[in-house]
Formats: C-alpha cells, sequence, structure tokens
C-alpha cells in the first residue's frame, strides 16, 4: 500500500513517510554543492538568536538535510558556529545533570543491537525490589543526583505498568539526609493511552522512547521477535501519551544502525509532526550511538559514523530544533561530550551506571549493563570539568513541578523568558550541590561561579531573592527553593 506524506495524520507511515525521505535525500544530493541555498537556509535561523521576537517556522526536515550534506567547510563552519549561539539563547550556558535508573534487565524484544534482547542467555537477568530500588536511590541521593530517567524492558511479565509505578513512588518518597528525588523521566516500551493516564498521574517527568530507526524495512529486521516488532505501535507512541495527557515527551535515535543521513530526516520529522498535531514539539532529543556491550558488536552495524559528523548532527538538531532539550549520554568519551556541549547539548547523565543494581556496588558491575560506559568519571569530576569550561551544572526540577511543561514551557522556551527562570534556579540548585556533596576544590570553583552568575540576573528584585536562597542554603536553614 502507497502512503501520502501528511505530518498532521496520525498515521506512522504518513507522518515518517519514506518516499518523502527518499525524495528528500535525492534533493539533498543535488544541491548539496549550492554554498549559496545552503548560507540562504542558514539565514532563515537568524531569528532564533532573538527568541524575544515572534519568528516564523523552523527550516525544514529538507532544508536540515541539504545542510548535512553539504561538504563546505564554510557553510559547516557557520553551522557550528549558529548552533553554538542559538544554545545559549534559548538555555544560556547551563547544564542539566541526570542519571539513569536500570530496574530490570528481563526483555520478551529480540532486539539485534540489545544485550537484553530474550535470546540472551549469558547475562544475569535481575529485576530491583522496592527495597533494591529505595537503596539505589539513596546512593544516588548521595552522589547529589536531583533527577532520574528509569529504564527497564519490555515484558509484560517481570516489569508490568504496576512495577514501574510502584518504582516510582518508592523513588520519589524515599529521603535521605538533603536527598531527594525531584522528577523521574521514565525510558519504557511503547504502551497504551490508559497506561500512559497511570504514568501522567504518577507525576512522570517527560516520557522518553527511542525510535532506535526510522526506517521501516530495517527496524523490522532489528526487531524480529517480540512487541516492539510492531512499527507503527511503537512510531505513534509519542500521540497516544500526548493523548494521556503527557505533553513531555523525549524522541531519539540509535546512530548506526541505519544511514545517518535517513535517520536525520526522520527525526525532524517526528518533530515536525508533534509540533503539527499537538502543538509542542519534542521535550528532548538524545543521540546515542550504538556502542559494545554483552552479546553486542558494533562492528556488525555498518553505519557507525564519525565523531565530526556526530558533533555536525548535533549541531544541526540544535539549529532545526531550537526549542528542545538535548541529551548525550555518558555511552561518549570525556572529549566527545565536551564538543557536543558546544554545538547544542543541555543535558548529560553523570557518574551513571547502566547495570541493573549498579549504584550500591563499590566496583563498577559490568555483568548486566545496557552499553560500555565511556565517560566514567565521578559526579562531582563531571561536574569540576563543567565549572572549568564555565557551563553551570544544574540539578533543576522546577518547571515540571511548577507546571511549565508542554505548550506552557515552549511559550516560555520560545520567547526567551524561560532564562529568568532557569538561570537562577540554575545556581540555587548547584548552591545545594556544593553545600551537601561537593569536595572542597569543586565547591571553591562552584560559589566563584555562583557569585559571578547571580550579577547577571536580569531583574534586580529575582537577583536579590535568589541571593537571599542561596545565603540560607549556604546556611544550612532552607532548601529546594525556585522560581
Amino acid at each position: 500500500m502507497s502512503y501520502t506524506y501528511d505530518p498532521k495524520s496520525l498515521r506512522a507511515d504518513e507522518f515518517i513517510n519514506h518516499d518523502e525521505i527518499l525524495e528528500t535525500l535525492a534533493y539533498a544530493d543535488a544541491h548539496k554543492d549550492d554554498v549559496e541555498l545552503c548560507h540562504q537556509i542558514l539565514d532563515k535561523c537568524a531569528p532564533h538568536l532573538q527568541p524575544a521576537v515572534e519568528h516564523g517556522a523552523m527550516i525544514t526536515h529538507r532544508e536540515a538535510s541539504v545542510l548535512l550534506a553539504c561538504e563546505d567547510e564554510g557553510v559547516n563552519a557557520r553551522i557550528k558556529q549558529l548552533a553554538h549561539d542559538i544554545k545559549l539563547a534559548y538555555y544560556g550556558n547551563r547544564i542539566v545533570l541526570f542519571a539513569p535508573l536500570y530496574l530490570s534487565n528481563y526483555c520478551v524484544n529480540g532486539c539485534l543491537y540489545c544485550p537484553y534482547h530474550a535470546k540472551n542467555k549469558d547475562i544475569p537477568r535481575k529485576k530491583l525490589t522496592q527495597e533494591e530500588v529505595r537503596a539505589e536511590v539513596i546512593a544516588l541521593q548521595d552522589m547529589g543526583h536531583k533527577r532520574l530517567a528509569i529504564e527497564a524492558g519490555e515484558d509484560p511479565k517481570n516489569n508490568p505498568i504496576e512495577y514501574i509505578l510502584e518504582c516510582m513512588n518508592t523513588i520519589y518518597t524515599t529521603k535521605h539526609k538533603n536527598g531527594a528525588i525531584r522528577r523521574v523521566n521514565v525510558n519504557i516500551a511503547a504502551t497504551t493511552v490508559d497506561e500512559y493516564r497511570m504514568l501522567k498521574e504518577a507525576e512522570i517527568g517527560t516520557y522518553i522512547l527511542f525510535q532506535e530507526t526510522y526506517n521501516k524495512e530495517n527496524y523490522l529486521h532489528l526487531h524480529p521477535t517480540g512487541p516492539k516488532h510492531d512499527y507503527n505501535w511503537h512510531t505513534e507512541a509519542m500521540d497516544r501519551a500526548q493523548e494521556a495527557g503527557i505533553d513531555d515527551v523525549g524522541l531519539g535515535v540509535l546512530f548506526g544502525l541505519d544511514s545517518y543521513r535517513y535517520e536525520f530526516a526522520g527525526l525532524v520529522m517526528h518533530a515536525e509532526h508533534l509540533e503539527a498535531v499537538w502543538g509542542v514539539g519534542p521535550h528532548t532529543i538524545s543521540v546515542p550511538r550504538i556502542k559494545p556491550a554483552m552479546d553486542i558488536d558494533p562492528d556488525e552495524f555498518d553505519n557507525s559514523i564519525s565523531d565530526e559528523i556526530f558533533e555536525k548532527i548535533i549541531a544541526l538538531i540544535r539549529i532545526t530544533v531550537p526549542y528542545t532539550g538535548m541529551i548525550i549520554s555518558t555511552r561518549e568519551s570525556e572529549a566527545v561530550r565536551a564538543a557536543a556541549l558546544q554545538y547544542g547539548i543541555s543535558q548529560i547523565s553523570g557518574g551513571s551506571r547502566t547495570s541493573v543494581g549498579g549504584y550500591t556496588e563499590e566496583i563498577r558491575p559490568t555483568d548486566t549493563e545496557q552499553f560500555d560506559v565511556s565517560d566514567q568519571r565521578t559526579l562531582d569530576e563531571v561536574i569540576s570539568w563543567l565549572l572549568d569550561n564555565d557551563h553551570i551544572p544544574s540539578f533543576c526540577t522546577a518547571c515540571y513541578r511548577a507546571g511549565r511543561t508542554g505548550d506552557r514551557f515552549m511559550q516560555f522556551c520560545k520567547s526567551g523568558q524561560i532564562l529568568n527562570y532557569c538561570h537562577p534556579n540554575a545556581l540555587m540548585t548547584l548552591a545545594e550541590y556544593l553545600s551537601d556533596y561537593a569536595t572542597p576544590a569543586t565547591a571553591e570553583r562552584g560559589w566563584a561561579m555562583i557569585e559571578r552568575e547571580l550579577a547577571k540576573v536580569g531583574s534586580d528584585a529575582t537577583r536579590a531573592q535568589a541571593a537571599e536562597h542561596i545565603a540560607a542554603i549556604k546556611a544550612g536553614t532552607g532548601r529546594d527553593f525556585r522560581f
């Protein structure tokens, strides 16, 4: 059956239309050497540097694909500079920190790129009890984390929605010393509208689901068995989440499974679809690359991309979807993450362990890891590194808790007003970390940054109130202030 491209359709084959992607790639090939056209496309992005000014549509997936295909050094240099400037205009120099928490590696799917696949008989299977979840949360709190992304394999028997909800409740109600997890993002398999409503009622942060690949033929090959084999059910999940009231959703593909140009076009088309149907694009976009893991050899997939191309993809996502939060995990090395921060990344994980129950172990366990962790620095080392590179480490969760989600968040973000909240909130959450968890060397540099950055808060009243709250945090007389 032939489908027609329609970004407003709720049918996956129409809003991620294969023929449209092929035509887009052909168009990009035909125009990639037109340097004048590339600069004209980039000129359209200029209003994004003045977010307080109402601007027109973003550049399209077709225009962005031309830029991705272009090899002109001048165009590529401008792409990176523009991405850097747009990131600062929307998000400033803040970097939000989080950690993944793996609840269970039981899974009934046969995904060829994941060690949790059902046929892997060598990996130990483990599912955390609620006491074990609590212990993991305390360990994460003792690092200083306030925001988690919970992960679990798809297994209706071992990981039903009731188990996920129980874990969320355990996470939210676990308090240790000054620690508290204030926001739980959820990365679980595509499910029903009713179950998404349950997640909404349980105060989910962002619902995250990676597409893995937008190429339907390859998707079916890579997911030969299990419920994840249903491409349309998986691809249409964000629409069901939105229908259920979850208005913050996070997209992502696993780069390396298919042609990066195909995946990039599909990813941007998905963002365009969410904007067209719900008036709210993706709250976050993640950019994982396939990495080694038990029973998984990345060399078996012939679509790996260089660091240079990876950085360009990140920059172009930032230009094309300027309002979205962009996430890079500890899959990537310190060097790659440093470059990515310059071109659009606004959220990173720190001190991560990708094994089930890994945070309570003194020595990093590897037998239940979903992927190899390239950046194995502690959270304090990551924060020290961010400070040294003039990034504000932020543990802020204020927007979720103040109801600034979905279209309300996007209104603030696209208008540039979000900085009025996020800048002082970042400084106050950094002050909490410095007071409660930082090493002396990190604390010294962090307090110096807070003093510098407080002076940049635009409103006199906000600056004075933030300074007052930070003094209370430092004195130990208050916590959890937010604008």
